[in-house]
């Protein structure tokens, strides 16, 4: 079975609603570094149609979640967690893997929407989520399950 390895900030997590509900003192004070605000990453909301996607593309592959969780945030790698329990419970069941090094990890594929912490020299083929050809989890999905 081929292996695909998924992103969590921006491919999973819709970051960037969390940057939104931010109040102004917390943005002020974390500006330069936003995912270093303890907390941040626990309640964030699902990026369109990824929890759907992930059920879909682990029933045809072995999916795992490969994230980075900033090193000076140690919240953010506890938050991480708790949102997989929360979003994927039975079906990314101790599949997450949080790392600096993406491209350490062997696989077929990685849905990552960055070249950052190794994800642009995986030895598989990166899925550049967010840019052409792949906009969304419709286009990843209409090529992965041909």
């Amino acid at each position: 079975m081929q292996i695909i390895y998924v992103d969590m900030d921006n491919v999973l997590v819709d970051f960037e609603s969390g940057i939104d509900q931010l109040s102004e003192e917390t943005y002020q004070e974390y500006q330069d570094d936003l995912d270093e605000v303890p907390g941040f990453f626990r309640d964030l909301p699902p990026v369109e149609g990824a929890i759907d996607a992930f059920h879909k593309l682990s029933a045809q592959y072995d999916v795992y979640i490969l994230s980075t969780a900033p090193w000076r945030n140690p919240s953010a790698w506890i938050d991480k967690l708790l949102w997989v329990k929360k979003h994927l419970p039975e079906v990314a069941h101790k599949r997450l893997i949080l790392s600096h090094n993406k491209h350490l990890n062997r696989g077929d594929y990685l849905i990552d929407d960055r070249t950052a912490n190794g994800a642009g020299d995986f030895p598989g083929e990166h899925i550049h989520f967010g840019e052409e050809p792949f906009l969304d989890w419709d286009a990843v999905l209409g090529y992965l399950l041909k």
